[in-house]
């Protein structure tokens, strides 16, 4: 009887063995392989203890690069007058942000009033709600504060208006 109950015993042995040799698990940087050849190729560390699971994630899906097509591109050019129309406007934009911006940060300057803005009725009795609009106010002076300095930045970087002579005489 001993014989036989080696042979189911070797072969249970055996095949353990072998799921053994599939539970061996590698980990090369951020990527798991069971391959032994690939590890030892990349120099892989082998993982000891527990199983480990990988799931994929999925990759974020980018949006294709948008093209804009100048006239430039599309093999016309712009006439120089119209390019310094497109300039003088653009140059017109950016000044009237600007004085809407410093505008808008006058108009915080003094509500802000030096870090004590004058308390509104529901703010008498929740001082936090008093702390929250200072510290909001606070806040909203120095965005407009970088937003002012990125419009004067602009407007450094814009061609200068044209002379009115300039504007009014027709290119000949």
């Amino acid at each position: 009887m001993k014989p036989l109950l080696l042979i189911p015993l070797a072969a249970i042995l055996l095949v353990a063995n072998s799921a053994n040799a599939q539970d061996r698990i590698y980990r090369c940087g951020n990527e798991y392989t069971n391959n032994a050849a690939e590890a030892q190729a990349r120099n892989c560390k082998r993982i000891e203890g527990g199983n480990i699971t990988v799931v994929q994630g999925t990759r974020a899906a980018t949006p294709a690069p948008v093209k804009i097509a100048s006239a430039t591109q599309a093999g016309q050019r712009v006439d120089a007058g119209e390019q310094r129309a497109r300039d003088s406007d653009a140059r017109a934009i950016l000044e009237s942000e600007l004085k809407k911006a410093q505008a808008r940060q006058a108009e915080n300057l003094k509500e802000y009033n030096n870090g004590e803005p004058e308390k509104r009725g529901d703010e008498g009795r929740n001082y936090q709600k008093y702390l929250d609009r200072v510290a909001e106010l606070k806040s909203g002076i120095a965005r407009n504060d970088s937003d002012i300095a990125g419009i004067k930045r602009e407007l450094d970087r814009a061609p200068a208006a044209a002379p009115a002579a300039e504007r009014t005489a027709k290119p000949q």
